[in-house]
């Protein structure tokens, strides 16, 4: 049977920067199994599957797949998909166009405004499905050293310390010196391996030195025992990130929005908007946004 998907670039305003997504839309009665051989094919950090969803309010259902195995929820995902499903609804609209998508994922129904325009990338944020949370001590010190090949002094800037984070997937936060030691990190994989031993396989290290004056803190994010050595935007990770920025930065109530960059040094350029609204000294939602853009479109038989 042959199967329509669509490749979109998301996080960027250009092709062929950001993360590449593949959509898969006419996923109706593939199993698991064939799910996980189509993300194999295609290769990508993540491969999306659109299911139509059980509550007719929603807009559809989405399975999540990287190479090796499903997610419960991811970003860059959450965004290409939804820009998907308006652009098939709305097509190129010949005006602004603003779009409330739901979209069931493992982890619950993810609410996501899309906005369509001419000779404009489309552009979506999502609403964090669930709030960060803390996920106890990370790696010592001495481990990261050794996974990353980077010095004890090259470690923390500020109050900024090594955490873990989860907002549906967790990851080990690594705050660098500077935007040298952020581009100097490199994965030693035996170390790794002994390192992060009952630890989140994801590492997201980042700096307040960024590469343009625009952004507020400059990113990387490497999961090689995940299959992905290193990951041009990580939307997954940028909503646990609002928790350490909150934290560590100590916010005031109010709404709060920052731009990460990551990918530069891989060669795909990418800006995640985060957005935190805080009240009463508390978190009370938060929010991952960022523009995508059409590649390719195709079948796939299966």
């Amino acid at each position: 049977m042959k199967r329509r998907f669509v490749t979109l670039d998301v996080f960027t305003r250009t092709k062929c920067a950001g993360n590449p997504l593949a959509v898969v839309l006419d996923a109706e009665g593939l199993d698991t199994d064939e799910m996980q051989a189509i993300a194999r094919e295609f290769n990508l950090s993540e491969t999306v599957f659109l299911l139509p969803p059980a509550d007719p309010g929603h807009s559809a259902v989405l399975r999540i797949f990287t190479p090796r195995a499903e997610l419960p929820f991811a970003g860059h995902p959450t965004v290409g998909a939804a820009v998907q499903l308006a652009a098939d609804k709305y097509g190129a609209p010949s005006q602004a166009q603003d779009a409330i998508l739901v979209l069931d994922e493992a982890i619950g129904p993810v609410r996501v405004g899309v906005r369509l325009a001419p000779d404009e990338p489309a552009f979506a944020e999502f609403d964090l499905p669930k709030l960060p949370e803390a996920q106890g001590a990370p790696p010592s010190t001495d481990s990261l050293c050794a996974a990353l090949g980077l010095t004890h002094g090259e470690i923390g800037f500020e109050n900024h310390k090594p955490s873990q984070w989860s907002a549906g997937l967790p990851f080990v936060f690594v705050p660098l010196r500077d935007l040298q030691t952020v581009r100097k990190a490199e994965v030693n994989l035996a170390a790794w391996k002994d390192s992060f031993a009952g630890h989140p396989a994801e590492l997201f290290v980042y700096c307040r030195e960024t590469e343009h004056r625009d952004n507020h803190f400059h990113a990387r994010m490497f999961a090689p025992t995940a299959g992905i050595l290193e990951d041009p935007a990580t939307g997954s990770a940028a909503a646990a990130f609002a928790g350490v920025i909150r934290h560590f930065d100590s916010l005031p109530d109010g709404t709060h929005v920052y731009r990460v960059e990551q990918g530069f040094e891989m060669g795909r350029p990418s800006i995640l908007n985060i957005e935190i609204s805080l009240g009463n000294n508390e978190m009370h939602s938060a929010r991952i946004g960022g523009h995508a853009v059409f590649v390719s479109e195709g079948h796939i038989e299966i």
